[in-house]
């Protein structure tokens, strides 16, 4: 099965293969689990420069607009304001979109205030559709991790789950799905809503924790934050918002709208007595907000609809993706 690799070969093989960066006194968050996003101090700066590497390889429409919000969020969701970008761009031929790609990234970095300074393209003839690889950085006045949820604290998430998932089952699959046209045509809009930029600007001050659910959706997410954190978060599964377009595409399909790509949407842990000013805050913004669970101490794990997670969670997209290769 195609997706991360699994947090046990990570820390066998990477976490601790880090060049000089247990040395350097200006790292301060290296590479860890569930953590997406690498904290840097600049030497006689008070900000923290925050840098993430993201690829993205299976959606085939709009890739490059998906692209940069997708490298971005894991920079917001520790913080800070994306402000640069470079991007690595593999085409499978001389016949793939370079000219759409490249448009939709620059219309994309504008819309989240980044520059693109830098990057490689070149032509993979064993590629069977175009793969980017987009580095963000920005600078945050204070860092703020996955693993950083406590005991006490509530869990909140924003817009809604599913929200990539939802444009990607749309674009690659709506022919094939028993979905209303219209719905499709909604559905397909979202890719609009994929930045977490604006959603932790708005509760950034407040958070312990926050992270970007991408692969395996929400509740990859929020195991992610558990176990990065050490702790048992407990979510109400009805309380996690889902909009009729992700249920009904979803229904199509026959995948989790919690098990599918969840950028789009932010996760946080923020004190109890934060909650009212968060969502609040999310309201000013325009933003949609639900409280859905809690955090408590424990062995990390993630209790939801009366079972418990703690092994990493697959996304449900992969296998239509799978069958779709194999069909052609």
């Amino acid at each position: 099965m195609p997706g991360k690799v699994s947090p046990d070969e990570l820390l066998a093989h990477v976490f601790g293969r880090t060049g000089t960066a247990a040395e350097d006194e200006t790292v301060l968050q290296g590479p860890a689990n569930g953590e997406d996003a690498a904290a840097i101090a600049f030497p006689g700066s008070d900000e923290t420069l925050v840098v993430s590497s993201d690829p993205i390889s299976l959606a085939v429409s709009q890739v490059g607009t998906l692209g940069v919000p997708v490298a971005c969020n894991d920079i917001a969701a520790s913080g800070a304001d994306p402000r640069w970008l470079t991007v690595v761009i593999m085409l499978p031929s001389e016949d793939a979109p370079l000219e759409e790609i490249t448009r939709d990234l620059d219309v994309a970095a504008r819309d989240v205030g980044a520059s693109i300074v830098g990057g490689h393209s070149e032509y993979v003839d064993q590629l069977e559709r175009p793969l980017l690889s987009l580095t963000a950085m920005g600078t945050a006045e204070s860092f703020v991790p996955t693993g950083g949820a406590e005991p006490g604290d509530s869990v909140l998430v924003t817009k809604a789950a599913g929200i990539e998932g939802t444009a990607i089952l749309a674009t690659d699959f709506g022919d094939e799905l028993a979905v209303d046209d219209a719905v499709c045509e909604r559905a397909e809009a979202f890719v609009e809503e994929i930045s977490v930029v604006p959603d932790a600007r708005a509760i950034r001050e407040h958070a312990t924790a926050m992270h970007d659910p991408t692969e395996g959706g929400v509740l990859a997410g929020l195991l992610e934050i558990a176990r990065a954190s050490g702790v048992r978060l407990e979510v109400d599964r009805d309380s996690v918002p889902v909009r009729e377009e992700t249920r009904a595409l979803c229904e199509a399909a026959g995948v989790d709208p919690l098990r599918i790509f969840g950028s789009g949407a932010l996760l946080a842990t923020v004190p109890g007595d934060a909650v009212a000013d968060c969502l609040a805050a999310l309201e000013r913004a325009g933003l949609e907000g639900a409280e859905i669970g809690t955090v408590s101490a424990g062995d990390p794990e993630l209790a939801v609809g009366g079972g418990s997670i703690t092994d990493p969670v697959e996304d449900d997209l992969y296998p239509l993706w799978e069958r779709a290769d194999t069909e052609n």
